[in-house]
């Protein structure tokens, strides 16, 4: 029997090809290369994003970092580099420059010194002259290209710095023609996304108020990325928060809720639209070291729904918690072991959830009210025209305050009780749209300025997921309003001082079923998602 060890040395060409498609999106590899910058204590760095006349695209991130020697260079550019000294920096895996570069082009260069006077060396992986060669073959020079050299300089001149070079980039824009109007906006879009991705991963580094990070300063082609908190500290309010430690560890990690204001109680439209208010936005924000690493969503807890548009949540951790929480390659994602996940979703999240349901449904209150004002005139005047046709019951109003009518049909004479009362706006005396109807009814027979009339109530399911989506479609409104008016009067054509009660009964019921339907449709859309293009 023979036992030996064999090196088993992976093949260059398949390897570098297959560790393109670790997943990796664009503003997110981008920030991986922004990740070794900050490890290396650069304070500003430079990001340019161009395509030259041939729609040919490089990207070229300038730092004023510690920078590196021969050695140091090459052993950044190893596949699996070695592990960093501090274990709290922001590069992690040793992969992330060479996986996140060629995730997007196949010729990766870094150019850098560790010092002012060193001369600049560039390292070089092409993936087209290693599956040539078919050798783990990194090309090495001390002659950097003058662009490459002026970035530097314009970064960090008379200092130690680093710049990484994307060249042919084969997998960032889908244009066949590269050069085309089309492929400059979609470039130019690509860069207005990343610097929105960048303001708000690295917030706490670009806030110079913020003492949890060092500050840096990160600019895109010229432009200076500023610090978007998720969390509006300064106008949100604190729901709950806690710092839980874990279990066999010394570690912790805190998770806080918190509320922001809805647009318009913002002290203007500025701070409204900063917020970004948006389903888009609203969920969990994971933070390792300072450093968003997961935004805005639910981690798989909940549905996303307008009702939470106002809630966001921070979960921060320290490295130390890597392994707990699985931390992935991308550093972008993370995984919570069952009973965390449960306590989250059944113990932390419940309470600041009710609050924000409750102070979203306040706000909505106010905002189908605007929006129900002059929907339903078309309504009330059609009615109008056809209601000495239609006839019905007499009603006469006894006492306007008790809501005491005396109702007359064919079933006789009768006292009865209504909702008696006048027009919220000229001409609103058969539909009129009202909250607070009892019993949570959708509508109920009313009496308007001696007209026979129906209150519809705003707060009711149905209104919210039927009304509300068509109330600019004129003849889908005044459709709905004829059937309620014409159940509101044939009730008062049919009821007695006896039955009153059961006709009362059947519109509780008819209500309830409505909202049990409804269930299913999505929430109205109030013009309030205020998230940036």
């Amino acid at each position: 029997m023979t036992n030996e060890s064999i090196v088993s040395v992976p093949d260059p060409a398949r390897t570098m090809e297959g560790l393109r498609d670790t997943g990796y999106e664009f503003d997110t590899a981008v920030a991986d290369l922004v990740d070794n910058s900050i490890a290396a204590h650069a304070t500003v760095l430079d990001i340019r994003l161009t395509a030259d006349i041939r729609g040919d695209i490089r990207l070229s991130i300038a730092d004023n970092g510690d920078g590196m020697n021969r050695d140091g260079l090459i052993l950044a550019m190893q596949y699996g580099s070695p592990k960093r000294s501090d274990p709290a920096s922001l590069g992690k895996f040793g992969l992330g420059l060479k996986t996140a570069s060629t995730a997007y082009c196949r010729r990766l260069s870094v150019v850098s010194r560790n010092s002012g006077d060193a001369p600049a060396l560039m390292a070089t992986w092409d993936l087209d002259h290693v599956a040539t060669r078919r050798e783990w073959e990194l090309l090495f020079t001390d002659e950097p290209d003058d662009e490459a050299l002026e970035h530097l300089d314009a970064v960090a001149s008379g200092h130690s710095g680093t710049v990484v070079i994307w060249t042919k980039v084969d997998r960032l824009m889908n244009y066949k023609d590269a050069a085309s109007g089309h492929a400059r906006r979609g470039l130019e879009k690509k860069k207005n996304a990343l610097i929105e991705h960048l303001a708000m991963v690295y917030q706490r580094f670009l806030d110079a108020k913020d003492k949890r990070a060092p500050n840096v300063s990160i600019r895109v082609n010229g432009a200076e990325v500023k610090a978007w908190d998720p969390f509006q500290v300064g106008y949100s309010e604190l729901l709950a928060g806690d710092t839980v430690k874990v279990e066999g560890s010394s570690a912790e990690f805190i998770v806080s809720a918190y509320l922001l204001p809805r647009p318009e109680e913002f002290p203007n439209e500025e701070a409204a639209k900063a917020a970004r208010i948006a389903t888009t936005r609203q969920g969990i924000y994971v933070y390792r070291q300072d450093r968003l690493i997961h935004d805005a969503d639910w981690l798989g807890m909940f549905q996303i729904e307008p009702h939470f548009n106002l809630l966001r949540v921070e979960f921060s951790f320290t490295h130390e918690l890597d392994e707990f929480f699985h931390l992935d390659i991308k550093k972008s994602q993370i995984i919570l072991d069952d009973e965390l996940w449960a306590w989250l979703k059944d113990q932390f999240l419940p309470a600041p959830r009710r609050e924000a349901n409750r102070r979203y449904r306040e706000g909505e209150k106010k905002e189908i009210g605007k929006a129900s004002k002059g929907a339903h005139d078309a309504s009330n005047r059609t009615i109008g025209t056809k209601e000495a046709e239609v006839g019905g019951a007499e009603v006469n109003v006894n006492d306007p305050n008790t809501g005491s009518v005396t109702v007359i049909n064919p079933r006789g004479k009768f006292t009865l009780k209504l909702p008696v009362g006048s027009a919220n706006r000229p001409g609103e005396v058969f539909i009129q749209p009202a909250s607070g109807i009892r019993d949570g009814m959708l509508f109920e027979p009313c009496i308007i300025e001696q007209h026979k009339a129906v209150r519809v109530n705003t707060e009711h399911d149905y209104y919210r997921k039927v009304y509300v989506p068509n109330l600019k479609n004129g003849v889908t409104i005044q459709g709905m309003d004829s059937l309620l008016w014409a159940l509101a009067v044939a009730e008062l054509s049919a009821t007695t001082d006896k039955t009153e009660e059961n006709f009362a009964d059947m519109r509780f019921e008819v209500s309830r079923i409505l909202r049990k339907l409804v269930e299913g449709l999505p929430e109205p859309d109030l013009g309030t998602d205020s998230d940036a293009a």
